[in-house]
């Protein structure tokens, strides 16, 4: 039986630590639509985190509130709409500041804050997704290169055969090992 030399075995193991897992866009998505800003953090791009849940703080916010108005103003327009009909049992539990508002501005106020509390979940899912190809883009573009390697020139060109003439632009991508 044969035993592996010393230099097979370093080659083996040095195969092993210097692999580099590559960006992978997707998981930047995927995470991102499972967790706010997960995705972000993926991207290492650390600075947006905060901002992602600021935004979605908004519309969370305007939820919470308005949800609370929509129900106060629920109670009491069903409050006074009993007591239109004999049940005085449910006015003194109706909110201070709906005391005195009429049935009908309290069913219009009733149907402004449930559009509100709506309007609430729709900008939440959209500034999610927002969140989500905000991760999406910059996972692509993660490994994009910047870098002075690029360089593009316009050229004239004349075409004497067809009598034309017109502008050539060309883009010229010079790698590490061409110098």
């Amino acid at each position: 039986m044969m035993q592996p030399s010393a230099y097979s075995q370093d080659s083996a193991y040095l195969q092993k630590t210097d692999t580099v897992k590559p960006h992978n866009p997707r998981r930047a998505t995927r995470r991102s639509a499972i967790v706010p800003g997960w995705g972000q953090l993926y991207n290492k791009q650390y600075w947006k985190v905060p901002l992602v849940y600021g935004v979605l703080a908004i519309p969370a916010s305007t939820y919470v509130y308005n949800n609370d108005m929509y129900l106060k103003t629920k109670f009491a327009y069903e409050a006074k709409f009993k007591a239109e009909n004999g049940d005085n049992s449910d006015l003194p539990y109706i909110d201070s500041k709906l005391q005195y508002l009429s049935i009908g501005s309290l069913q219009s106020y009733r149907n402004i804050f449930r559009r509100d509390r709506d309007y609430s979940i729709m900008w939440f899912i959209l500034a999610w997704g927002v969140n989500v190809v905000d991760a999406t883009v910059s996972g692509q573009l993660k490994e994009f290169d910047v870098s002075n390697n690029l360089s593009f020139r316009m050229v004239p060109y004349v075409q004497p055969q067809q009598q034309q003439t017109g502008l050539s632009l060309q883009f010229h991508f010079k790698s590490k090992h061409s110098k």
